[in-house]
Parts: structure tokens; C-alpha cells; sequence
């Protein structure tokens, strides 16, 4: 039976079409590499919603959201004759088959791993930090942390960044130095309202926060998906509070405290 699935050779052709001057879309000819970023953005945390909500069913059409934005990007190139597609994937799997000497030995994509078996995580951990200070390297960085970008949500790259200065003996042993510490921001955050010095605040809290996050990568926890999951049971709660409220023919303005905390805690019980 023959396959009629599309092909990657289909969608490059259809963002051509796109993009024709002539016969293309209006919308697609005015976008430039800075005007999808706001879009590519979209698509990353709508991909990351659908596998944390384990809807697998639309995650091929999330998916196929986010690599459009690569084929965009891949034909913006080769208009201004920088990349292209090919360039882009050819780039990708030289990266990685140079990143896994453990599996291309000979650094080709056809070299294979002899009888000796796999290296331990250990010795991977280290080569890889080898090969990422030699790329560094190549592009003119010289920090550790030049290549973290600036453009992640705050929580991803604080955890990034401590991961990365951990990997260089930079870190607590354990999670009691941190505990000690998020006491002691927590301390310096109250002197700051004591104080009533609002530039001190904002710093105080940024170091609280920044804490907050080296305990949640301490307790194995990414601070990124561990704040999105309560940010999701605090709204499932607030909508049964909301729903509640409607039901009984209140308004939220309306009522106590006493009484929007009593439906709080029915919330608790009753959601997720």
C-alpha cells in the first residue's frame, strides 16, 4: 500500500510557495527572522503544555508547529543567502556525532562502538563538558556561562546557570547549605520591608528567588515546570471557587475573606 503521508520535501516546498513575491501570502511575506520569534516562542511552551498535560494526541501537531517555525527560519536564510534547511540539519548531525565519541569513535555518522562496551556517565559527563568548552571556544566565549542565553524564562536559565557553575565544583554538598541559605534571603528580604527600601526589596527577592531555584535543582526538581504545575492547581482551584460562587448566586467582590478561604479549602479537597 502505497504511502501518502507528506514529506519534509512537501513543507519546504509549501514555504516556498509562501514566500513567493508573487503568488505567496500576504502575512508570510512580511515576516522577518525578528517578527516569528514571538511565535516560535508560542509554539515551544505549546508543545511543553501538551506533554505535560499528556495529550499525545495533539502532540504530532504541536510538534509539527514548532519545526515549521524551523523551515520559516531555514527560508529566510536562504533568501538573504545564509543557510538553508540542509545547512541546518547537516550542522545539527555533525554537533551531535561529534558530541558522542562514545557511539561515532571515528567521528562519522557510519563509525560504530567496538566490543568494549559503553564509557560510564562519568567519563560522558566529562567529555562533553570538553567538547562544550571547545565550542565555546570556537565562538569567542570565555565564561562558563557565556553560552546560557539571555532570552530563556528566569526560573530555566537561575537553574542553568547553577547546573552549569555546579558542573565546576561551584555548589553546596548537599541541600541543608541551601536551606541555611533561603533562611538567611529570607531574613534580608524582611530587614528590606523593615526598612521599607524598595530597591533593597526587589534585590532581596531576586536572591530569595534565585535560592528557591538552587533548592529545587538540589531536590531534582525543574523550578520551570515545578512553578507552571502550581500555577495550574492554583487556577483549577480558583475556576471551582469561581464556579462555586455562580452556583450560589454571590459575587467574588461580595464576600469575606472567611468565606472565600472556606471555599478555598473545599477547592483542595475537591481538585486535583
Amino acid at each position: 500500500m502505497a504511502d501518502n503521508r507528506y514529506q519534509i520535501e512537501d513543507l519546504l516546498y509549501l514555504m516556498r510557495r509562501l514566500r513567493d513575491p508573487e503568488s505567496g501570502c500576504s502575512w508570510d511575506l512580511k515576516q522577518s527572522f525578528e517578527t516569528i520569534v514571538p511565535f516560535t516562542l508560542e509554539e515551544i511552551y505549546e508543545v511543553i503544555d501538551t506533554i505535560e498535560r499528556k495529550d499525545f494526541f495533539h502532540l504530532k501537531e504541536e510538534l509539527g508547529d514548532l519545526l515549521f517555525q524551523v523551515i520559516f527560519y531555514s527560508q529566510l536564510g536562504a533568501e538573504e543567502s545564509l543557510f538553508d534547511f540542509g545547512d541546518v540539519v547537516s550542522t545539527l548531525v555533525e554537533k551531535l556525532v561529534n558530541r558522542h565519541p562514545h557511539v561515532f569513535p571515528a567521528g562519522t555518522l557510519e563509525s560504530r562502538r567496538g566490543a568494549d562496551g559503553t564509557p560510564d556517565e562519568k567519563t560522558i559527563k566529562e567529555r562533553w563538558e570538553a567538547l562544550k568548552r571547545g565550542e565555546r571556544q570556537q565562538k569567542g566565549q570565555h565564561s562558563i556561562l557565556d553560552d546560557i542565553p539571555l532570552g530563556l524564562p528566569a526560573l530555566s536559565r537561575a537553574q542553568k546557570l547553577q547546573k552549569r557553575a555546579a558542573n565546576h565544583n561551584f555548589d553546596w554538598p548537599d541541600s541543608s547549605g541551601v536551606f541555611d541559605k533561603l533562611e538567611e534571603e529570607i531574613g534580608e528580604l524582611k530587614t528590606a520591608i523593615q526598612q521599607g527600601n524598595q530597591c533593597a526589596i526587589d534585590e532581596e527577592l531576586g536572591d530569595l528567588l534565585f535560592t528557591a531555584v538552587n533548592l529545587s535543582r538540589h531536590l531534582k526538581v525543574d523550578a520551570e515546570a515545578s512553578l507552571r504545575a502550581a500555577s495550574r492547581k492554583f487556577e483549577t482551584r480558583f475556576q471551582y471557587i469561581e464556579q462555586q460562587l455562580i452556583a450560589s448566586g454571590e459575587t467574588m467582590g461580595d464576600c469575606t475573606l472567611d468565606r472565600l478561604d472556606q471555599l478555598w479549602v473545599q477547592a483542595k479537597l475537591k481538585t486535583p
